[in-house]
């Protein structure tokens, strides 16, 4: 049964962060490493899309404490979690969807993305890393950690299942609905570099989950 996304996010909320560490293969090495890859220096400015109850943000927090930080995220429970965990750190929440918040230009030192972006296709994603890219100051690069494709058969395959199972409930809306249709590695960088991104580059691998970085 297709749920919609913040719903469907906000309805695990007990045990969510126990689930993400526990049940995704290296997740404790690949939360922390995403973490380490951005901009180690205070007063930095991040841009987190679908951040959850901030498990990167937790472990970027522990180096750079003076980072300032936005967050996006359907959930508003996930985000009320996110705001009581870190009540004193430099927090700015909205609740939303990622592709229809302004982000403005060149805000941002870095953006990143954990476990959000496998639920879309190239076509979405693209006017979406342009307005990431937009966001980004010159130098700015977006960290992307995500589980992807290990084939183009595999792709399809998640996409079809998606779209059988959305006229099978008779979904007919545009709505986001949580299904997981993650792309290739190589179908990814595309849609980056499509974006206008300069360079994309595999920075870590574990499993069918990889960090991407794509260099303003």
């Amino acid at each position: 049964m297709l749920e919609k996304m913040g719903a469907f996010f906000d309805a695990r909320l007990q045990g969510y962060e126990d689930h993400q560490l526990t049940s995704i293969q290296s997740a404790r090495e690949f939360y922390p490493f995403t973490a380490g890859c951005l901009p180690q220096r205070d007063g930095a400015k991040i841009l987190d899309l679908g951040c959850g109850t901030g498990l990167e943000l937790g472990y970027y927090f522990e180096t750079v404490p003076a980072a300032e930080a936005t967050g996006i995220d359907l959930a508003p429970g996930m985000l009320d979690a996110l705001r009581r965990k870190f009540p004193d750190r430099s927090l700015t929440l909205v609740r939303g969807s990622y592709f229809d918040v302004p982000l403005g230009e060149g805000a941002f030192d870095a953006a990143v993305s954990v476990e959000s972006l496998h639920h879309f296709t190239q076509e979405e994603k693209v006017p979406l890393y342009e307005k990431v890219r937009k966001a980004l100051k010159p130098g700015g690069y977006f960290i992307l950690t995500d589980y992807f494709a290990a084939s183009d058969q595999e792709e399809r395959f998640r996409r079809s299942e998606y779209l059988r199972l959305k006229a099978e409930q008779g979904i007919r809306d545009d709505g986001l609905y949580h299904y997981d249709t993650p792309l290739t590695v190589q179908h990814e960088r595309e849609a980056l570099l499509s974006a206008g991104f300069s360079s994309v580059c595999v920075l870590g691998s574990w499993g069918p989950t990889h960090t991407l970085k794509a260099q303003r």
